[in-house]
């Protein structure tokens, strides 16, 4: 798997990434993955990464996150490929293109892309015929957006919950992309609260107990994460999906697209995602799962999100870096640090940063980071 990546990785970087990314999809769809490692009967993961969640087993705690497979055309490819859980999406009720292109960017020295895809989807029924067909049994999630034309934000992700409840592991409400005007407004308490309350109820109309998770943008001031946290724990969300991309930047990024707009992902988001991860956990307690995303690129970057409080945790961007051995690399050594520490199961990780918490936020994500708990 690691010596065909290494031929065809080079190639797929000189391509366009859409291009790249569109040709690696078809791919999958042809039966391409069982030459990057996806076999019939992959070897079991080790026990030590399993944990059960929202009445789910997940074998291990390692996801794809949503931006990847945006019309559920491969799940169950890339299952195979070895992770835990798949997130589809985002996916809008009604078929839209997504912003003009050139809209996504490498920046090779950085290690990261900035995307202003805009929600380009395929739309909802042509997913929801997808999820129907499919015969694997692997976690699947559909993350839900809005139309970037509608009117009526808790409309459309209403029709999201209705259409995929039955068809879905879990469900997430994405408030939180920076590429459509007005979408991070809803984050706000009112808006937030209201719109929560409202698909709460939906879920339940349904009659399908879903999980329904909530995915959060990392550029949040101190007020807002505190709201983001109480709402949650007031409405009964099942999660928190921390983070998605930023639309700040670092002053120390090299690439010549460092300033194109949209968000950014990758090794630069690792540190102010974790940070913000450190914080919700504090803000609810430990009381409500969250999943870690952000700029995860090694089993240390992983375990560094579950000691800060992630019960799962999701890549992407480092994909198209280190290509899809990094998936095995992540879990084995993600087992062996966790049985290095003593701990019996990726449960018993989760949060314990903060058993010796320092006074902020970032002064625990700073030494989540670098240093390993003293077990």
């Amino acid at each position: 798997m690691a010596g065909l990546y290494k031929l065809i990785g080079p190639a797929l970087r000189r391509l366009p990434r859409e291009a790249a990314h569109e040709l690696t999809l078809r791919a999958l769809e042809h039966g391409a993955g069982r030459f990057l490692g996806a076999a019939a009967a992959p070897d079991p993961d080790p026990p030590v990464l399993a944990q059960r969640l929202w009445g789910l087993d997940f074998a291990n705690p390692v996801g794809l996150a949503a931006g990847y497979d945006k019309d559920a055309r491969v799940p169950d490819e890339m299952l195979r490929l070895g992770f835990g859980f798949v997130e589809v999406g985002t996916v809008t009720p009604r078929p839209q293109p997504g912003n003009p292109t050139p809209r996504l960017f490498r920046l090779e020295q950085d290690q990261a892309i900035i995307n202003r895809m805009g929600f380009n989807s395929g739309g909802l029924d042509a997913v929801c015929d997808r999820l129907s067909r499919r015969i694997g049994s692997g976690i699947v999630g559909v993350n839900l957006g809005k139309n970037r034309d509608t009117n009526d934000a808790t409309g459309d992700y209403t029709e999201g919950i209705l259409h995929a409840a039955r068809l879905a592991d879990y469900l997430v409400v994405n408030v939180s992309s920076p590429n459509t005007p007005g979408l991070r407004e809803l984050q706000h308490r009112a808006k937030l609260g209201s719109l929560l309350d409202r698909l709460m109820t939906v879920r339940e109309e349904t009659g399908c107990r879903v999980p329904l998770l909530v995915k959060v943008a990392p550029d949040l001031t101190s007020e807002e994460r505190r709201d983001i946290a109480q709402v949650a724990l007031d409405t009964g969300v099942d999660g928190l999906i921390v983070s998605n991309t930023t639309v700040e930047r670092p002053p120390d990024l090299l690439s010549r697209h460092a300033h194109e707009a949209g968000g950014l992902s990758g090794r630069p988001l690792f540190a102010p995602s974790t940070t913000l991860l450190a914080e919700i956990y504090g803000l609810t307690q430990g009381r409500l799962p969250l999943i870690g995303v952000g700029g995860i690129a090694s089993a240390e970057d992983a375990y560094a999100k579950i000691r800060a409080g992630a019960s799962l945790v999701q890549l992407y961007t480092a994909l198209v870096f280190a290509g899809p051995a990094l998936i095995g690399r992540i879990k084995s050594g993600l087992a062996s640090l966790l049985t290095r520490d003593g701990f019996g199961s990726t449960a018993d990780a989760v949060g314990t940063a903060h058993d010796r918490a320092p006074h902020s936020s970032a002064q625990l994500a700073e030494r989540v980071i670098l240093e390993p708990p003293a077990n």
